[in-house]
C-alpha cells in the first residue's frame, strides 16, 4: 500500500462502521462482510471479490491496536492539510515535530505497512479470511482446502495445514498467499472458528465430558466406560458414595500440542428418575426411614447463621 493510502482511502467507511467504534464493534462487521463477500460465495463477481479484497486491507489496520492509532493520527493530519503528498513525491507542509513527536511522518507509514511507504519494491499486502472446522478437527488437526480471489481477480486454491490442538478465534498463517506485490506476495492469514461438539469441551489442554451416573451408581459404586475422542473408551470406577459434581482424571487422553498432553476431565452427574414404582419405590421408602436420623443440612443451617 502507498502511503498516500492514508488520506485517500477511509478504512472506517470500507467496513461501515464509526470512527470511535470499540475493537468488537469492528471485528462483528467485519465478519459479518467476509462471509456476504467470500469468493466461495460469490462465485466470481469482480465487484465483490474487489470489495472483499478493500474490507479485508481495512480490518488488517483497525483489527491492530497499534497501527489503528497511527494510522489514525496520519490521517487526522492529512485531513486538516497538515502536509500533502505532491505529485513528486515525499510530504509537505505541516510542522513534524508538533505532530509526531519530532518524528517523521514516513515512519508511522512504514510502521503500519512494513516500509511501504518508503521507495522501492515491497511485499504485496497480507489478506485475511475465516474458516469453520469441527471439534474434532481442532483436536487432531486437518487440511482445509480454499478458494480466494487472487488481486487479480481470479480464483486460486489454497491448502493449509491446522496442526493439532488448536483453539477457537487462533490464526494460521500460509506464506506467499497474500497479494502480490513488487518483491513478492505478503501472506494469508486464516482466522479458525470450532463448532461446538455435542458432548466434548476443553479447558487449556484438557479434554472436559459430563458423564451421566444413576443413583445405585453414584451410592454403591460402578466401573463405567466413558467414550474418548480418540474413538475408544476407557473404564473410569466411580467410588461409593461418589457426590454429584464430582470430577475424575484420566491422564493423558487430552488433546497433544507440541510436546505436552492434557487429561480427560470426567465430571459425575447423578440422574435422579422420574418415575419410581414398585419395588424400587418401597425399597426407596425403607432407605428413607433408615436413614431419616441423619441430618444432611445441618452443616448448612449453622453456615447460614454466620
Amino acid at each position: 500500500m502507498a502511503a498516500k493510502d492514508l488520506y485517500e482511502k477511509d478504512f472506517y467507511k470500507v467496513l461501515g462502521v464509526d470512527k470511535k467504534a470499540a475493537a468488537d464493534e469492528i471485528k462483528k462487521k467485519y465478519r459479518a462482510l467476509a462471509r456476504d463477500l467470500h469468493p466461495d460465495k460469490t462465485k466470481g463477481d469482480a465487484a465483490k471479490e474487489e470489495k472483499f479484497k478493500a474490507v479485508s486491507e481495512a480490518y488488517e489496520i483497525l483489527s491492530d491496536a497499534k497501527k489503528r492509532a497511527e494510522y489514525d493520527e496520519a490521517r487526522s493530519l492529512f485531513e486538516r492539510g497538515g502536509f500533502r503528498a505532491p505529485q513528486g513525491g515525499g510530504f509537505q507542509g505541516g510542522d513534524f515535530h508538533d505532530v509526531f513527536g519530532g518524528g517523521n511522518p514516513q515512519d508511522i507509514f512504514a510502521n503500519l505497512f512494513g516500509n511501504a511507504a518508503r521507495r522501492g519494491p515491497r511485499k504485496g499486502q497480507d489478506l485475511q479470511t475465516e474458516a469453520t472446522i469441527t471439534f474434532r478437527e481442532s483436536v487432531f488437526g486437518t487440511t482445509l482446502d480454499l478458494r480466494l480471489a487472487t488481486d487479480r481477480g481470479q480464483a486460486q486454491s489454497i491448502s493449509a495445514r491446522v496442526p493439532t490442538g488448536v483453539s477457537d478465534g487462533a490464526k494460521i498463517r500460509v506464506k506467499g498467499k497474500g497479494a502480490q506485490g513488487e518483491a513478492g506476495p505478503g501472506d494469508l492469514f486464516i482466522q479458525l472458528h470450532v463448532k461446538p461438539h455435542p458432548i466434548f469441551s476443553r479447558k487449556g489442554e484438557n479434554l472436559t465430558i459430563t458423564l451421566p451416573v444413576t443413583f445405585a451408581e453414584a451410592a454403591l459404586g460402578a466401573d463405567i466406560k466413558v467414550p474418548t475422542m480418540a474413538g475408544d473408551d476407557v473404564t473410569v470406577r466411580i467410588a461409593p458414595g461418589t457426590p454429584n459434581g464430582r470430577t475424575l482424571r484420566v491422564k493423558g487422553r487430552g488433546i497433544t500440542k507440541g510436546s505436552t498432553t492434557g487429561d480427560l476431565l470426567v465430571t459425575v452427574e447423578v440422574q435422579v428418575p422420574q418415575r419410581i414404582d414398585g419395588k424400587a419405590l418401597e425399597a426407596l421408602k425403607s432407605f428413607a426411614e433408615e436413614t431419616a436420623s441423619e441430618d444432611v443440612r445441618s452443616d448448612f443451617t449453622n453456615k447460614a447463621k454466620i
